[in-house]
């Protein structure tokens, strides 16, 4: 894996590419369900949708809609170029809802997951109200003679983790005296990669990391890596985030705004495990939180500080 000063500035372009078109007052409210203020957008259609949408469209799988953060994810320039060639949901509305109903409602700010759903996938998935000559035809299954839906990649999505990168203590030297370390969680299929801070071996990030949480998942597998321009990145050890203890808490109290602070749950420091000490989920001004501070594992020396956040995708 690799990282560039380069690459940086060409991802700080591309980002103020996409606010541009952000602001623009079309693409102020989600383009599926007017929600003021989106956050993410769907690079291959070409709109901004808000936090609740965006859920389904990660659900869809990326052969159909490829979710992005507008401030958080890396942007390719095919990605950015895309979507201000579309336009944004002005644009994109206009193909996908050109044939829609007149008797049909779309769903609004608070509608349930369900609406929103049925609509998504009405709208993007199967096409039911593009113009039919512009329709993409259904992939066919090799043991039917009838057209199936292409399924390929859908995943159901419970909700989302913000992981807060805090900060690197003692991590192992890699290069001559020091490291340019980064950190990369794996979810699934799903990476998310930090930036690389240079010749340091403490290192403080405060940078957030997105990932969906599908059902039935497994840990979060954390590794850290020192960047190496001409050779193949080391890895400065690895860890495993049981993210089911802050699950479990989170689904059982529902809402953490309905209650004050407190504390939910735990994660206990075993043998088995990369904890120092216990990790505690607490519900903080609303928040469903967990402090993580783990030992690396499989290297000489190195520890992290992180924090978990549990985001509904149906708050």
């Amino acid at each position: 894996m690799s990282y560039s000063a380069a690459g940086q500035g060409n991802d700080s372009s591309g980002k103020r590419r996409i606010r541009d078109l952000l602001s623009q007052p079309d693409n102020l409210v989600c383009a599926d369900c007017s929600a003021p203020d989106p956050k993410w957008a769907s690079a291959n259609i070409g709109v901004f949708i808000c936090l609740k949408c965006c859920g389904v469209h990660r659900s869809l799988g990326t052969h159909i809609s490829k979710v992005l953060s507008v401030t958080l994810d890396e942007w390719s320039d095919d990605e950015v170029d895309s979507m201000i060639e579309i336009g944004g949901n002005a644009s994109a509305n206009s193909i996908y809802e050109a044939f829609i109903p007149d008797s049909f409602s779309k769903p609004g700010p608070d509608a349930s997951h369900d609406q929103r759903m049925r609509f998504i996938r009405s709208k993007y998935e199967h096409q039911e109200f593009l113009k039919p000559s512009l329709r993409i035809t259904s992939v066919k299954s090799p043991n039917s003679s009838s057209q199936q839906p292409h399924l390929e990649g859908m995943v159901e999505f419970i909700g989302l983790l913000k992981v807060t990168l805090k900060k690197g203590t003692n991590l192992a030297i890699r290069d001559m005296r020091t490291s340019d370390s980064y950190v990369v969680l794996t979810l699934g299929q799903q990476t998310a990669k930090s930036t690389v801070m240079k010749s340091n071996l403490n290192p403080v990030w405060n940078e957030e990391l997105m990932l969906s949480v599908p059902r039935d998942c497994g840990s979060v597998k954390l590794q850290v890596f020192d960047y190496d321009t001409f050779s193949a990145d080391d890895i400065m050890g690895e860890a495993g985030i049981d993210i089911q203890p802050l699950i479990t808490s989170a689904m059982a109290f529902g809402d953490p705004e309905m209650f004050g602070d407190m504390q939910i749950g735990k994660w206990l420091k075993s043998r088995d495990n990369a904890l120092i000490e216990d990790s505690i989920i607490n519900i903080t001004d609303g928040k469903v939180k967990q402090e993580v501070h783990i030992k690396l594992q499989n290297v000489e020396s190195g520890e992290l500080e992180l924090e978990l956040e549990w985001l509904r995708l149906d708050q």
